[in-house]
């Protein structure tokens, strides 16, 4: 899909360059003011008209518009594609005036990044929107931005991406470290939509739950494909146990997603103070046994004197 992509941008930037050539060789011809020339084709058009003069007495001022009169510019299609529309630029100055024109909050490219609109003249110029292929379905807004002479007018750029809505989260990579209790984890989106994941966090151990941190959000969102590895801090693990970590993920939409680890924590103090217990048990258990051992052996003489 991408490579799709970028062969429509190619063939948008190559019809754009010849474009924007035809439009300063029409400026230099003597009839460029009264001429008007349009294409068939609304991605790589270039068309020279004659432009209104400003009223007598007041300043002549420039303008920046969607092709056609529209209000703003609006695009829908695919994530992948490459989509296209056309900016029309008029001067009704007396000198030709030269326009800056840049994209905001949206992929928007251009053959030329400036362009020179002669006096009296509208240039329609095309450019064209690159959807990526992680873009969400869903609407999306943007602008074209035009400067010249120390003015900049901002273009409404309306952008629809079509495509079935699909929320899926999955939690992956689970770890523990039991040097320091730390859990580490990847999220990824695996839908269509921008998510907010929520996190619960639950451990068991031999004796019972030794962890239990219900689903709060979490400071982040994923877009569609992207994947976030982030550590959560356990800063009072189990000194001497064996458990199970339990992570379930929750998002707006998506089923829950929960993955878990094993662990087994055995620090040296626990070590050694267990190994001590051992030890201090089998001392009682073997004292027991020969004190046993003793009291039967002198029961057994009194016994047989009798």
């Amino acid at each position: 899909m991408r490579t799709a992509a970028r062969t429509g941008f190619v063939a948008v930037a190559t019809a754009l360059a010849g474009a924007v050539a035809a439009s300063v060789a029409v400026a230099a011809a003597p009839s460029a003011a009264q001429a008007t020339s349009a294409s068939g084709s609304r991605a790589a058009a270039s068309s020279v008209a004659q432009a209104p003069a400003a009223p007598p007495g007041t300043p002549a001022s420039w303008t920046a518009a969607p092709a056609a009169g529209r209000p703003y510019a609006y695009l829908e299609g695919p994530a992948g594609s490459v989509l296209q529309d056309t900016l029309s630029l008029t001067n009704p100055g007396a000198r030709p005036l030269t326009v800056r024109l840049s994209g905001q909050g949206a992929p928007v490219s251009f053959a030329a990044r400036t362009v020179t609109v002669p006096a009296r003249t509208r240039a329609d110029v095309p450019f064209a929107v690159t959807v990526t292929s992680d873009t969400p379905p869903g609407e999306h807004r943007g602008a074209v931005r035009a400067t010249a002479a120390g003015r900049e007018v901002r273009v409404d750029l309306r952008l629809r991406v079509s495509g079935p809505r699909l929320a899926a989260l999955t939690v992956e990579d689970v770890h523990v470290d039991t040097a320091t209790g730390a859990l580490r984890y990847t999220l990824v989106n695996r839908g269509t939509t921008v998510l907010a994941p929520h996190l619960a966090v639950r451990a068991e151990g031999v004796l019972g739950t030794v962890l239990d941190r219900p689903g709060r959000p979490l400071p982040l969102t994923l877009r569609p494909g992207q994947r976030v590895t982030r550590t959560e801090a356990w800063p009072d693990p189990p000194a001497l146990d064996s458990v199970t970590v339990r992570l379930t993920a929750t998002a707006e939409g998506a089923a829950p997603a929960t993955a878990r680890a094993e662990a087994s924590f055995a620090s040296g103090p626990a070590v050694v103070a267990a190994a001590g217990a051992l030890l201090a048990a089998a001392g009682c258990g073997g004292y027991a046994v020969r004190r046993r051992g003793r009291s039967r052996t002198q029961r057994a003489p009194a016994g047989v004197n009798t």
